[in-house]
């Protein structure tokens, strides 16, 4: 009987110890949701960070979402329904420019050159910028950044946007590639997937990169609101170490390797049209090589925000982005 009695003992401890090895690990884990502009290969990084398992080393686990526009993303930022938002930089200058006490702070760079493409009717490989005079191109909305980017390409290459080239802007977002397909301008402007597609299916080609043409620009980053980088330093630590061991990876590996990491991300797009994604991206230089930006790219930024007419007065570096985290993943992962 005694026997019998340390026998079931037994049971339930191994079985206690089972139920903890297999759920503990998942209890310990702190959710962080992180809420994204857009879900796209452009930020492949963070993707590499998800699927390989770098968040949950650093003791997170990622709840994603999708804003699908900066100013969504930025309004569950300050809401409190994320706690972490992946954006433009120019969200936290519009905020800040608000006077608003809780705005919006960087502590991660992910894309350091839009992820746009100008796609037109015919492969042009000796394309110049000039040759849009006179021409219609599908932009984007007044005020965003592709729009922004693409106005100010015009003006660096002499061009004044909507009296040298026809500049359309009342499509939505979703509706551009569309439009062009079914005859609508001479050009567009289009992300990856898209852009890629249209090739593919044989309804355009890609004739030059917005972000080789406009510069070094902090088009995506991280951010947090003040209040919550202040409350969890800890965390914002963890999730920039693990972010940047995504960006080391990218960095290491082919446009294959990380086409087939993050293809789950991505499962209705082909493997090979994604390879080809990623591979575009890598070419220019897209992402970063550590998560600390730099503020001559905020400099630029603010002169596109400022050539298109659309910042009230220029934000101090120091006060919408804090390197601290990201120097310090840089100096522990070295």
């Amino acid at each position: 009987m005694r026997k019998l009695k340390m026998s079931i003992a037994l049971i339930l401890v191994l079985g206690l110890i089972g139920a903890c090895l297999s759920g503990c690990s998942e209890k310990q884990l702190q959710t962080i949701r992180l809420n994204e502009v857009v879900h796209s290969a452009f930020y492949a990084p963070q993707y590499v960070a998800i699927e390989k398992g770098f968040f949950e080393e650093e003791g997170l686990k990622i709840e994603l979402t999708s804003g699908w526009g900066a100013d969504k993303s930025m309004t569950a930022l300050i809401a409190g329904d994320a706690d972490i938002g992946m954006m433009g930089t120019e969200a936290a200058i519009y905020v800040y420019n608000q006077g608003k006490d809780n705005y919006g702070v960087v502590f991660a760079q992910q894309t350091q050159r839009a992820g746009n493409f100008l796609v037109g009717r015919e492969e042009d490989p000796d394309f110049k910028w000039t040759d849009l005079k006179g021409k219609t191109v599908i932009g984007g909305r007044p005020g965003g950044m592709p729009q922004m980017v693409f106005e100010y390409i015009l003006k660096k290459n002499g061009l004044k946007p909507f009296e040298d080239v026809n500049i359309i802007t009342n499509l939505q977002f979703t509706a551009t590639a569309g439009a062009f397909v079914g005859g609508m301008g001479d050009y567009t402007i289009e992300f990856e997937p898209t852009a890629s597609t249209i090739e593919a299916q044989n309804n355009g080609h890609v004739v030059a990169s917005l972000g080789t043409a406009s510069g070094m620009v902090p088009y995506t980053v991280f951010m947090a609101s003040k209040k919550f980088i202040e409350e969890n330093p800890e965390t914002i630590q963890k999730f920039t170490n693990a972010f940047y061991k995504g960006q080391i990876w990218v960095k290491e590996h082919t446009a294959e390797e990380i086409a087939e990491v993050i293809h789950p991300q991505f499962k209705e797009t082909d493997i090979e049209l994604l390879t080809k994604i990623i591979k575009r991206y890598k070419d220019q230089d897209t992402w970063c090589e550590t998560p600390v930006m730099k503020e001559e790219s905020l400099t630029l930024l603010q002169d596109i925000l400022e050539s298109s007419g659309e910042l009230d007065k220029r934000v101090p570096f120091e006060e919408i982005v804090n390197n601290e985290f990201g120097e310090k993943a840089v100096q522990q992962l070295q």
